[in-house]
């Protein structure tokens, strides 16, 4: 299984142009993935530098056939023409999807700085008989109050769904929406976090929370762990400080099956650089 995960900047390149196909290029160039995770995903904002207001998941879409495409709304607009202006994180994957979660992250009040509401989009995927959730966030990147609240609420999100894993609910009839679906403890939480390797809130995501609760471990970190992260920004965008903001944590039960994780250094179709990680279905 491929997970490529890429904060896209509104799929706005080196060059300032936006470009939807280049970013689906630069991704199946990248890997055969099997699910692709993408944050800052706009519909209907030309109001971005470079977008002429096109709808990109569409656009992503028509050029991912045979992928099915999920969106999470964080910032939805009144946009002054009787439409909708919406700015979030998708997933894209060829996968079974046995079900979907849009999570709004807190959002507490910090009047000292801008920001918007960040979301988490959760996908269960069937991937040869395997179940897991994959996550796409993306964190606050002005505001460390609001960014450590979205840390404690992704933590609380992961033990409810481990809670849900460990005693699950009596089923309605299939079809209707009490059918009770699998959610597994197993997971992929990727994005762009916003904050550096060793920062607090790193070592939150990572800290145990409470028993029968499997932990989250940096991929990276654990298939390189004398080797520092390669930075995922400012690599081509000059007016960013050299530094990694986009992770990929799995939850410990997965750490042995991680294969690889790398980081392509040579795209230049967002200011931020896409990871991939291959991670076997299961041990033999």
């Amino acid at each position: 299984m491929i997970v490529i995960t890429w904060n896209v900047q509104w799929c706005r390149g080196i060059d300032g142009a936006v470009d939807p196909m280049r970013i689906v290029r630069a991704a199946r160039a990248l890997g055969d993935f099997d699910v692709l995770c993408l944050q800052e995903v706009a519909i209907n904002f030309p109001g971005l530098a470079g977008s002429r207001g096109e709808d990109q998941m569409a656009e992503l879409s028509a050029a991912l056939p045979g992928y099915l495409p999920l969106f999470g709304v964080a910032t939805d607009l009144d946009d002054g023409r009787d439409g909708r202006s919406q700015f979030g994180n998708a997933i894209f994957t060829r996968l079974s999807v046995l079900q979907v979660f849009r999570h709004l992250l807190p959002w507490p009040a910090d009047p000292d700085v801008p920001s918007m509401q960040r979301m988490a989009l959760e996908a269960v995927v069937i991937s040869r008989g395997v179940a897991l959730r994959v996550i796409s966030t993306h964190l606050e990147y002005y505001s460390a109050l609001q960014r450590g609240a979205q840390v404690e609420g992704l933590r609380r999100l992961h033990a409810e769904a481990c809670a849900h894993a460990r005693t699950p609910r009596p089923t309605g009839e299939p079809g209707e929406p009490f059918e009770a679906l699998p959610r597994p403890a197993s997971a992929i939480l990727c994005g762009d976090f916003n904050f550096k390797p060793e920062d607090l809130e790193h070592a939150r995501i990572t800290a145990a929370t409470e028993a029968d609760v499997p932990r989250f471990i940096d991929a990276w970190q654990c298939l390189h762990p004398d080797r520092p992260h390669p930075p995922t920004v400012g690599v081509h965008d000059k007016s960013w400080p050299l530094y990694c903001c986009d992770f990929m944590f799995v939850t410990d039960d997965l750490a042995d099956r991680i294969q690889a994780v790398t980081v392509d250094d040579v795209t230049q179709a967002s200011d931020h650089q896409p990871l991939l990680m291959r991670i076997a279905d299961r041990m033999d």
